[in-house]
């Protein structure tokens, strides 16, 4: 019996040194947060990234340090909805993944808490990959393009749009899927380049056109890519690591991917610390974890293909096998700018696609 019981506390203790073996490379010198955060005992997450990475994530952070952590992926239009609804007693500590401009938006209103600075935050490799303001930090960036069907584009006796521009060719009418603005960051971004590149009223004209030949808004940044295999959905419009998602892992080899030739933009995947959060000590220490390779690195093992923003982890080789480089973004895409504009330009798009007589009804905006 007493040998037994060494045995296992014996292999108690090297667990236990594997385990603070395993998070010294981005928790050195953490060892204060680290109790405070354990003295809270529990974390809730909101995400806004694909759940399967969402889930693993969370789980190795409670894994890590037995902080109960508690997580719901909602998309990056329903997590501002429900924080400015709860206004300033928020449900949730963090905001793990989804795209950058409702961060802004609710960093700009007051929701957003930027009174730490996590230390990891140091292996950023570039200052738009991080609010200026510290209101969030980015884990992953994704290029914007599409995602086109092949054999159905075939059938049709259809070449891939190349452009932008191209996307208003009437041959596509009907064959389009783009995200709701009043619902997803994906079309948020849309809008945003579509101004920037062509001017305001332009911009807001093209958005217009574009909308002639779109059959399906969905409800999330992803939806179009998860349609685009089964050809339901021909033309996809959306962040490009998704169609990776749709190729390596669910088998669609039909699914083809393209940079548009008159200019990209890339979305930032951040993590944030909402004012008002219940356990601020383990939202702290989930910060840290976030900018880590342990957090970001499960990405690429649970089907998302995002390339990753901090210096130390490891980048995933299938995004490079399919020609795609962070490179590739538009070189005059102006985040800053964005930031304060993305409100305005998402009314004046839905206003004016209104005006046009467009059908802007749930059927084909989508909300669930």
């Amino acid at each position: 019996m007493k040998k037994a019981l060494s045995l296992v506390l014996v292999l108690t203790m090297v667990f236990a040194l594997f385990a603070v073996g395993h998070v010294s490379a981005y928790a050195d010198g953490m060892d204060d947060l680290i109790a405070a955060a354990k003295a809270e005992g529990e974390l809730v997450v909101y995400g806004s990234c694909e759940e399967e990475y969402l889930a693993a994530a969370c789980e190795t952070f409670q894994k890590l340090y037995g902080i109960k952590t508690t997580y719901q992926r909602l998309s990056t239009g329903e997590v501002p909805a429900k924080i400015e609804e709860e206004n300033g007693n928020p449900s949730a500590d963090v905001w793990f993944g989804g795209t950058n401009n409702p961060y802004d938006g609710l960093a700009a209103k007051g929701f957003l808490d930027n009174s730490y600075v996590p230390q990891n935050a140091s292996h950023l490799t570039k200052d738009i990959y991080k609010d200026p303001n510290g209101y969030w930090y980015g884990i992953y960036t994704g290029l914007l393009g599409f995602m086109v069907n092949k054999d159905e584009l075939a059938r049709m006796g259809l070449e891939a749009p190349q452009s932008w521009d191209d996307l208003l060719k009437p041959e596509y009418k009907g064959l389009i899927w783009l995200s709701n603005y009043m619902t997803a960051g994906t079309p948020k971004l849309v809008a945003n380049l579509m101004i920037q590149l062509k001017g305001h009223d332009e911009g807001i004209k093209y958005l217009c056109d574009l909308d002639k030949n779109i059959q399906v808004y969905t409800k999330s940044g992803s939806g179009p890519s998860k349609n685009v295999g089964t050809g339901e959905c021909v033309i996809g419009i959306g962040f490009l690591h998704d169609g990776i998602t749709q190729i390596v892992d669910n088998g669609y080899e039909n699914v083809g991917l393209v940079v548009p030739s008159d200019g990209t933009a890339c979305e930032v995947g951040p993590v944030a610390i909402f004012k008002g959060a219940k356990h601020p000590e383990a939202a702290k220490l989930f910060m840290e974890y976030a900018l880590s390779p342990e957090c970001v690195e499960q990405a690429a093992q649970h089907g998302s293909y995002q390339f990753l923003v901090i210096d130390n982890a490891k980048q995933p080789e299938v995004a490079a096998e399919f020609g795609l480089d962070p490179s590739l973004v538009w070189d005059g895409y102006d985040f800053a700018k964005a930031a304060t504009d993305t409100a305005q330009n998402v009314e004046d798009v839905m206003a004016a696609i209104a005006a046009s007589g467009a059908d802007t009804g749930e059927g084909r905006f989508k909300t669930s």
